[in-house]
């Protein structure tokens, strides 16, 4: 079994999909059966990992920060969301009462705990506010879980 968390960037440039992706279903290949994934769903990293980790056949613990979370979504990545959420086999929910970075990181920080593994497409910069990808990653470091840095050379993000 391998427990496998999620951290990353939203609104990622095409060539970080791609490359991602690519990633992923490799980290996904070499893993130890069954593969049990947790993330936020959010747009972006969270979303792309949750549609290959059910795409392997694996399980999804959906972590969801706070009340009306899917209120942050847009409308086309909203209806993503439902739809991972809906394949979600446990859920579990914060106790914060709106979105905020104290629940992002909550989550973050909830994520690495419960993984073996972190896989962060991550451009390597600094957060943009708590509880950005840059957190999660020092937590799981700190935590002497494996992490696995996704991101294409020399591509930026917006």
């Amino acid at each position: 079994m391998t427990r496998i968390g999620i951290t990353g960037h939203q609104g990622l440039p095409e060539d970080a999909i791609s490359f991602a992706t690519g990633k992923i279903r490799e980290i996904f290949a070499q893993a130890a059966s069954p593969l049990i994934g947790y993330g936020s769903l959010a747009e972006g990293a969270d979303q792309l990992f949750a549609r290959e980790l059910l795409a392997a056949g694996g399980t999804l613990h959906v972590v969801i920060p706070a009340s009306d979370y899917e209120g942050t979504f847009s409308e086309s990545d909203k209806s993503t969301y439902f739809d991972l959420l809906d394949h979600a086999a446990t859920v579990t929910r914060l106790p914060y009462p709106a979105p905020s970075e104290e629940a992002y990181d909550a989550a973050g920080q909830w994520v690495v705990s419960h993984c073996d593994v972190l896989i962060a497409v991550w451009d390597g910069e600094p957060s943009r506010g708590l509880g950005g990808t840059a957190d999660a990653v020092a937590h799981a470091r700190k935590l002497g879980r494996t992490v696995h840095v996704v991101w294409p050379a020399g591509v930026r993000r917006a």
